[in-house]
């Protein structure tokens, strides 16, 4: 006779509960620990030389100007070429309240234009454009005078005559504070004459209407 043999199971090993798991695990514990830097760097209150004045009006647009490039230096050969993008920012100064035309490159902050509101310059439209104004003067975006012409491209016509309004209103504004009716008698026109030499170099160029070619239309 053939004794059939029982398959023999065996016996599921014991789960070890995860509680007990948890248990016998090591704790991670939190640093405490502090660390003070090697240089202490002082917070420096960094000036723009705008302080004293305010904002008449700042229009996004974009920057030409005509002249020599670097590799053109002294050979008289003059094209447009891109100054930059940024606001074009018509400020008063608080005190004496003359005005210029300021512009910053977007991001880097660069000055890409700087010059008084003269109320000789005049704002001529660019050839086959009504979004865009070229005027000629003195420039100090560089550090120095330096007689420039530009083109400011606007992104409408809208936007382009908001900025020639503005602009003419601060012509007028700079030419009462010059003839010194701004404070008549006040200080015997001290300041008008002030402001007047500082602008006395200054006169609309006719390179503007000289340039071969306007900046083209993108």
């Amino acid at each position: 006779m053939s004794t059939e043999e029982k398959p023999t199971e065996t016996p599921a090993a014991e789960e070890t509960p995860k509680t007990e798991e948890a248990a016998a695990e090591p704790k991670e514990e939190e640093s405490t620990a502090t660390f003070e830097p090697i240089v202490k760097l002082e917070e420096v209150d960094v000036k723009s030389g705008e302080e004293e004045e305010e904002c008449v009006i700042a229009l996004r647009s974009k920057l030409f100007i005509f002249g020599e490039t670097l590799l053109d230096k002294g050979t008289g050969n003059k094209t447009w070429r891109e100054r930059g993008i940024g606001e074009a920012r018509i400020l008063r100064h608080k005190e004496h309240q003359r005005l210029r035309l300021l512009m910053r490159q977007e991001k880097t902050m660069k000055v890409i234009a700087n010059h008084a509101i003269d109320p000789r310059i005049k704002l001529e439209p660019n050839a086959g454009s009504d979004r865009s104004w070229v005027w000629s003067a003195f420039d100090f975006a560089e550090g120095e005078l330096i007689e420039t012409v530009f083109a400011l491209r606007f992104a409408d016509s809208e936007i382009a005559e908001k900025f020639k309004t503005a602009f003419e209103d601060a012509q007028k504004e700079m030419e009462s504070v010059l003839a010194g009716e701004d404070k008549p008698g006040e200080d015997g026109g001290a300041a008008a004459d002030e402001a007047a030499e500082a602008l006395s170099g200054l006169k609309t160029s006719d390179d503007a209407e000289e340039a071969a070619e306007e900046p083209k239309e993108e």
